[in-house]
């Protein structure tokens, strides 16, 4: 396949790359786009999960309102000012703000689950009938599954990411790390629903 200038400029905009890496990329996939751009993500997530050890203290407070009935304010953190300052950052921000108005999830990953509430679930699936019905040595795998299964939907991170359900939102915060280059992380988020109280 003949590599094209645009589709070196799309891949250097969608992964963050520069030219030439991007012109590598379609070079070593033959061409095929999508084979290059999945590598490059593979590549770049690479990188970013090195970068999640780095301290994020600047960052955006986002709001967002939905028909007046749910509000979020969520707050984005990153490594410096200059990134704070890009619209790719503050869309970020907007789009997790967006995630937590229409997924309502309680908790922002797994380690911010609080211990009583994951032995609480895991009690409650230990002791379920189904499960008496299971072999004894499998209980323990089985209710870990479950127990996983059950906060999938209450940790942000975890869900499948609103404007596309292919990727986590985990997987989205990571293409943003590899594009702008800095460790990215969602500090808290609120959300407010008219007439609802936690």
């Amino acid at each position: 396949m003949a590599i094209t200038v645009e589709d070196i400029k799309k891949l250097k905009e969608l992964t963050g790359v520069g030219l030439t890496d991007a012109k590598k990329a379609l070079t070593e996939a033959d061409g095929d786009f999508d084979k290059a751009l999945e590598e490059m993500r593979k590549k770049g997530l690479t990188r970013a999960e090195k970068k999640g050890d780095r301290e994020a203290r600047e960052g955006v407070i986002d709001s967002y309102v939905h028909g007046g009935r749910i509000g979020v304010v969520l707050e984005l953190n990153c490594e410096t000012d200059f990134v704070a300052r890009l619209d790719d950052f503050k869309q970020l921000a907007h789009e997790l703000s967006m995630q937590v108005a229409a997924m309502s999830p309680l908790y922002v990953s797994e380690a911010d689950i609080p211990e009583e509430e994951m032995g609480r679930v895991k009690a409650e699936l230990m002791a379920s009938d189904e499960l008496a019905k299971k072999p004894v040595e499998m209980r323990e795998k089985i209710v870990e599954g479950q127990v996983k299964k059950h906060f999938v939907e209450k940790v942000l991170m975890n869900q499948a990411y609103i404007l596309d359900d292919s990727k986590s939102v985990e997987q989205h915060v990571k293409e943003a790390i590899a594009k702008l280059g800095e460790n990215i992380v969602v500090g808290q988020f609120k959300r407010i629903e008219l007439g609802v109280t936690e």
